[in-house]
């Protein structure tokens, strides 16, 4: 026992082990493996829907007798989520609102949960496989915000300065590897 408390108590073995230690933390820290196994739900309605009936003793909506148009929300584009770095699945839309502002809204989403996941609308070209792991840096993007759970149907508001025409695809961001989770090719409606 002597023999074990005097290599452990010499200064190499100590740096050593000290170093090791820091090591472990920030690899924890920094790839968070914990979260493979997190998930984390948010179904959202989708803003503008109208959910109740026009009462029965309401003036018709047009004065020229003529129905118009529902008010409502308007889907500009959408695709389908491909996979990339993790699988997933679900389906990405533009959304214009009745007050003209816009969201991204992911229905039915399912991916893995990672560090620093982020929703970005960009105007690379989807391309499935490797070769589409980390394109979506390379020309224009807006970050929407961080993903707000791994799993479920949720929106992102546009800010009022972006145009939504100026940009073709969607990907689930990881900002910390520089890697997207999977993403969608936005086809205009």
């Amino acid at each position: 026992m002597a023999r074990v408390r005097e290599v452990l108590t010499r200064p190499l073995v100590v740096a050593v082990l000290v170093v090791a230690v820091g090591g472990a933390g920030f690899g924890l820290y920094w790839f968070q493996p914990w979260k493979l196994w997190q998930d984390t739900t948010v179904d959202e309605a989708l803003p503008g829907v109208v959910t109740s009936e026009p009462s029965a003793g309401a003036p018709p909506a047009g004065s020229s007798g003529q129905p118009s148009p529902a008010p409502g929300p308007r889907t500009l584009a959408s695709g389908e989520l491909i996979s990339h770095e993790h699988e997933t699945t679900g389906t990405a839309k533009l959304v214009r609102l009745p007050d003209g502002s816009h969201v991204l809204r992911l229905e039915d989403l399912a991916t893995s949960s990672g560090p620093d996941l982020r929703v970005w609308l960009t105007d690379a070209p989807v391309k499935r496989g490797l070769a589409g792991w980390r394109v979506f840096d390379d020309g224009e993007y807006v970050s929407l915000g961080a993903l707000k759970g791994n799993k479920g149907s949720q929106n992102y508001v546009l800010p009022p300065d972006v145009d939504p025409a100026g940009y073709s695809s969607v990907s689930i961001w990881c900002d910390r590897f520089d890697v997207s989770f999977g993403a969608a090719e936005l086809a205009r409606a």
